[in-house]
This record gives C-alpha cells, structure tokens and sequence, in this order.
C-alpha cells in the first residue's frame, strides 16, 4: 500500500509542497525535517487566507456553468504557489471530473489537498476515495474511507464513506442507519432496503422523521398510516401529522393528529385541520377541547379568536373577553371585533368604550393602527385633511412597525403639500423613504422628492443601470464546509450537507429557513423559496425577530426576496418592446413568482400568466406561428408583447398599463372616466377591486425594490438618508 502512494504522489509538482505534506505520518522524518514541514505548512495557511481586498476569481465563477469556468479554474489550479484560490479551483475540478468517472485525473487534483484545504478535508478524503474506485483501485479507496471515518467520526461527511464502504460490507449501512439517520445518504441506503422488502415500518418512520423537503413521502406516509396504522405511537402519528400539515394536506393531517399526543399544537392543529375541511361543528368542539385542557397556551389564543367566528354575537363576546383578558397577542383584534359586533347589537357606547381602549392600551398594535387609518381616510374622502392628518400621524410614532404605517407616512406627506405646507411634506417623505424603504410608498415618496427613478407616466422608458454582487454571501446558518460549497457553486453538496446538518427539519431556526429558502430558489422553486424568506417576518418570539432583524440588515436578504432569474431572457425582449426590464420583473415577480409552468386557478399559463385565448390573440396579431406559453422565452415575448400593447392603448401610463394587464381595458376605462388622473395616487387609492389596487401596488412596489437593491445610484440616495 505505501508504495502505491507513493506512486500516487510522484505525478504532482514537488515544488507545491503538496507531495511532502501527503507523506507525512506515512514515513519517518527527522526533527529538523519535520520542523521545516511545520514552518512551509505555517505559511501555507497564511496564503490560504482569503484576502478581502483581493476578491476571489474562484468565488466569482460560482454561477459559471461547468464548461464555461473550466479553463479559468485550470489556469488557477496549476499555479504553482499554494493559495485558498488554487485550492478552491482544484477541488472544484476534481470534483466535476469524479462526475464524468474520471478517477486518475481528479485524484492528481485532491492529492495533498486535505492538509492546504482543512474547510473541505473530510469531502476531500471522500472524493479521493471515489477517485480511488473508479480508478478500480478499491482496497484504497476503503482504506481512505476508513481513514475519514476514523479522523472525523462525527462529520456528516461520514455517511457518506459509510454509505460507498456498504457496498462492499453491509454494516457500514446499518451504521449509517444508527449514526445519520438525518443525512440524504442514509434515506438512499433505506430506500434500497425497502425496495428489497418494504414491510419494514421503522425504517419508513425514520424517512417521514427526517426527510422532512421532500413531498414524495406524503406516500410514505400513506403506506404507514394503511398498513401499519395499530402500530404506531402517538409520537409516531405527531410525525405523521407534521408532514402532512406542511406539504398542505390538512384533511390527513387532522386525523393524525387526532391520534397524536395531546398537546396545544397537536389540538390546535386538529382543530383547525376540521375548520379548513368544512366540519364546522367538529372544529369548534376541538377548539373548546383546547381552551379547556390548556387555557394559558398561546394557542389557545388563536382558538379563542377562531370560535369568534363559529358562534353566536353573545357567545362571541364571552371567547372576546377572554382574549382581551388573558391573551396580549389576540387582545387588539380582539377589542376590534368587540366593537364591531356591539355596533351590529346596537351597543354604540360599548363599541367606542373597546375602541378607546384599543388605542389607549394598544397604540403599537396592527389592529390600532388600521383603525386611525381607516378614521383616516374617511375624513381624507371628506375633504377635511388636517382631521386625517391628526389620525394618521400617530400611526408612524406609535406603531411605526405595522403594515399600514408606510402607508400613513406618505399621505401625511401629500396632505401637507395640500394644505400648503412644504417642510412638513418633505419631512413625511423623507421619513418614509427612510424608515420602510421596502415599501411602494417609498418609491412615490422618491418621486414626490424629485428623485429620478421613473413615474407612472415615464417609467417604460427609464432604463436603469443594473449591477449583481459578484459572489455569493456567506450563509448565516450551517458548518463552515457547508458555507464554502455553497460559495463555490457545489449546489448538490452544500444541499446534502444543509440537510444532514439541520437538527430538527420541523422547527427551523431563522437563519436555517432563510437558507431554505435561498436553496428552494437554486433549484427552480421560486414560489417556495421566496415565500420561505418573506414569512420570517411572522416569526412569534422576541428572539426570532431579533434574528430577522438582523437579516434583514443584510443585502442578501432582499437579493432572495427578489432575484432575477430569466434577467437574459427579460432584458432582451423588453429591449425590443422599449420596456423598462426592470419593470418586467417586477411583473412577472407579481404574476408567477417566476414560475415558469404555474397555472392560475382560471387557466393562465407561465411567468407572466398569459390566458391562451390572449396568447392566441397575441399570436395572430404579432404573426407568431409556433409557441408554448410554458416555454420563458415564449412567454416573454408574448407578455411582453402584451405589456406594450397596453401602454400604448394608454398613452403610455404605466399604473394604466399595469392596472389593464390585472383587470382589463373595459374596468381601467370606466375608472379613468369616474375617476381622472389629476392625482395618480388617489386614482390608486380609489380603485375598486382591491385586488387589482394590491395588484398596482405590488408590482410598482417590486419595481422600486429591484431598483434601490441593484442600482448603484439609488442605493447611493438611500444610503445618505438620515437615520430615523
């Protein structure tokens, strides 16, 4: 065996060092050699650290296809003096190569590696024996393994050696089995024991407890629950109910729950699985079921508010006391609720009693703050704008962190600039754009400031400068090796290692679902993994939003709430339609979520939703022949095409435009008649359908985020605003 290696080690350049540091612990060395190896492995891991001054080439080309970084990472990977680049790019070409099962040549790649690239040396071990084996040299290659398992016998790397050496011996997989039962590697070895016999019910519980991403096993689930139904515990249907809950089957969910272990999520669960099932009557039993065994958990809250809706006006003021009294969280909508069902008893004094009491104890509250607003807009409709100014105002102060507050903030602005009063308007704008400046309402703040960042009546034509990050972020949750994958486009490996890494796939911390969801978007499913970084900000405890507000910090958290997948594709046809790219995106983002096959529940088809009567429309009129609407590039051009057409039918307006595109040319028509474009934000403002208004809004509000995220200039603007 050692001169095997030996002979392995002869091919490399001596003068990387690489040969001799691999020989060390095979051969004896003398003090004064080995002090040496000492001092070269010192400055070795000095020229391993990344230089934050000198950004990495190899981190650069992570988005790179396979072919078209390869001659740049040879380049780099035959240097002869030792770096954290030349180490990247070697393992990153031994590691296309072992795809293509070529074995020698990835070997002279990883030979030495583990010692210049301690990130990545247990994978290292792993891929020089795979090169091993398919260079048909296998008793090196179990010898390597062995090696990784001995020297790093907790690594979730592990289950992997593990999982190569159960070929030759299949104990290693029963050790997979007790050791990683959480690790991709060992699902694939119980799939194979399950195909061989599938009567094995442990086995099929640990893939349903583990392999918590995947909705292939709601069949597994399926089988657990037909033939092994008198078996399993109560914990056992817990898991069960779990998965079904996530992947959305609440029907199944709610009868393992029913079976689960009694606690306030399990009953909470059960009880509402009912309430979406329609089995009204059942439901509200199981949440009066819950209010009894658990009164003081916070589910329990959440029950309270859901029997509100199941019962009578007098029996709904009992379960409304009982929020307000007992439940802080529920306690604001609560009284809201109160309120409005004294008013329908003709209670007119109670109803303001809850009220006042709503704002006077609850002023930060989401419930408090759409009340002022709503009080707001009613005296605004009037005409009375300094009553909506006193009513809106205290929502930026007092509950600057709800929904409606951006809102609130940038019509305090326009009521000013109304009522004669520029430095109060210029203040409300400025705040807004500075405190939520995520938000649409920064962006018509912006506009109201004179920024140039497109309006309604110019933004087809605005063509921004778009700039990307060059590299990836260092991921907030995982393993420094799992981090480094990820950076160096090891898409596969980095979402095996996150898998095996996540201690419990059930209760994902912040940072674990954020890269959740910015791995969903790696592997084409926008809609899921977009969703997964914007719920974040419904997480419960202080902590977690502690968490989330320091995320959001970063400009990777907006990068994933809005990417640019099909950018080529988008620019290039809004090149030829004189569309704002950006405000393509921003559509699209609206429409699919850049779904490219998605179907809405009325037959609209891909990214930008083309009904197929519209598309067959469109073809005959821009004389397109052959089309799929499911293709992105068709889709594109069609949506496009589309999108062009409705600008120029109004005057190139693009609220109108985009207004036509959600609810048609016959409602735009009617509303621009009632209505008038004299103000284009009370036009907004009075749009009938509330879903075409959110609809205006999103989109407008998508098109704003992209801006200030990608373009430098904005980005510039927003960074010299003062700090509110």
């Amino acid at each position: 065996m050692l001169k095997k290696l030996r002979q392995k080690t002869s091919v490399l350049a001596i003068g990387s060092g690489t040969a001799l540091i691999a020989l060390v612990g095979l051969v004896g060395f003398s003090p004064k050699i080995l002090e040496k190896i000492e001092t070269w492995q010192q400055k070795t891991e000095i020229a391993l650290q990344e230089d934050d001054n000198s950004p990495s080439v190899v981190l650069k080309l992570a988005n790179a296809s396979a072919q078209d970084r390869l001659e740049q990472l040879k380049t780099i990977a035959l240097s002869e003096k030792p770096s954290l680049e030349r180490s990247r790019a070697r393992y990153i070409l031994a590691t296309e190569l072992i795809k293509k099962y070529e074995g020698g040549p990835a070997l002279r790649f990883l030979e030495g590696l583990e010692q210049e690239y301690p990130t990545l040396a247990p994978w290292i071990l792993l891929k020089q024996g795979r090169g091993y084996e398919l260079s048909n040299e296998n008793d090196l290659a179990q010898e390597t393994w062995k090696k990784l398992i001995q020297t790093y016998p907790s690594d979730p790397v592990v289950a992997e050696a593990l999982y190569y050496l159960g070929k030759y011996d299949p104990k290693y997989w029963d050790q997979a089995i007790s050791q990683f039962p959480n690790h991709p590697r060992t699902w694939e070895i119980i799939n194979k024991r399950l195909k061989d016999n599938p009567k094995q019910p442990k086995l099929m519980l640990l893939l349903v407890k583990y392999n918590a991403f995947d909705p292939s096993m709601n069949a597994v689930r399926d089988r657990l629950v037909k033939d092994y139904a008198p078996e399993l515990t109560p914990q056992d249907w817990e898991v069960i109910g779990n998965g079904y809950w996530e992947f959305g089957d609440y029907r199944k969910a709610t009868q393992a729950y029913y079976k689960a272990s009694r606690t306030p999520v399990n009953l909470y669960r059960y009880a509402r699985g009912l309430h979406l099932s329609g089995q009204k009557a059942q439901a509200k039993q199981a949440y009066q079921q819950l209010v009894r065994s658990f009164p003081d958990a916070p589910e329990t809250g959440e029950a309270l508010m859901r029997l509100v809706g199941l019962s009578g006006s007098s029996e709904a003021l009992g379960y409304l006391d009982y929020a307000i009294n007992k439940f802080p969280l529920q306690a604001p909508d609560a009284l809201l609720k109160r309120a409005e069902l004294l008013d329908l008893l003709n209670s007119k004094q109670a109803a303001s009693k809850a009220r006042q009491q709503l704002l006077v104890q609850y002023p930060n509250s989401e419930a408090a703050a759409g009340y002022r607003w709503k009080i707001a807009k009613s005296y605004a409709d009037k005409g009375d704008l300094v009553k909506a100014w006193e009513w809106a105002q205290p929502i930026t102060i007092n509950a600057p962190d709800t929904t409606v507050a951006a809102k609130a903030g940038f019509w305090v602005g326009k009521w000013a600039q109304k009522l004669n009063r520029p430095q109060d308007a210029k203040d409300a704008f400025l705040h807004t754009l500075a405190r939520y400046p995520q938000s649409y309402y920064a962006w018509r703040s912006a506009v109201q400031l004179g920024w140039k960042v497109g309006d309604f009546e110019d933004v087809r034509y605005y063509a921004p400068t778009v700039v990307f990050p060059e590299t990836r972020p260092v991921l907030p949750s995982g393993s420094q090796a799992f981090k480094e994958l990820y950076r160096l486009g090891l898409d596969d490996e980095a979402w095996t290692l996150f898998q095996a890494e996540v201690p419990n796939p059930w209760q994902l911390t912040v940072d674990e679902q954020f890269a959740l969801g910015i791995f969903k978007q790696k592997q084409q499913q926008f809609l899921e993994g977009i969703n997964l970084v914007w719920d974040l900000r419904n997480r419960d405890s202080a902590a977690e939003q502690a968490q989330w507000q320091v995320l959001r910090n970063k400009p990777e958290y907006w990068q994933a709430l809005f990417p640019f997948p099909y950018y080529d594709l988008i620019e290039g046809w809004s090149q030829q339609r004189s569309l704002n790219p950006l405000l393509v995106t921003s559509l699209i983002r609206q429409e699919s979520r850049f779904e490219k096959e998605i179907l809405s529940p009325v037959g609209a088809v891909g990214l930008m939703q083309v009904m197929p009567s519209t598309g067959r429309w469109i073809a005959d009129k821009a004389n397109i022949t052959k089309y799929s609407l499911k293709n992105p590039d068709d889709n594109i051009k069609m949506g496009t095409w589309y999108l062009d057409y409705t600008h120029k039918e109004y005057g190139n307006n693009s609220m109108l435009a985009v207004a036509s595109y959600n609810a048609g040319p016959g409602n735009v028509n009617q509303w621009q008649k009632k209505f008038g474009l004299s103000d284009p934000d009370v036009f907004v403002e009075k749009i009938p359908f509330k879903e075409t208004r959110g609809y205006v809004e999103s989109v407008f509000g998508n098109y704003w985020n992209y801006l200030r995220i990608y373009n430098a200039e904005v980005a510039q603007m927003m960074s010299n605003l003062p700090q509110q």
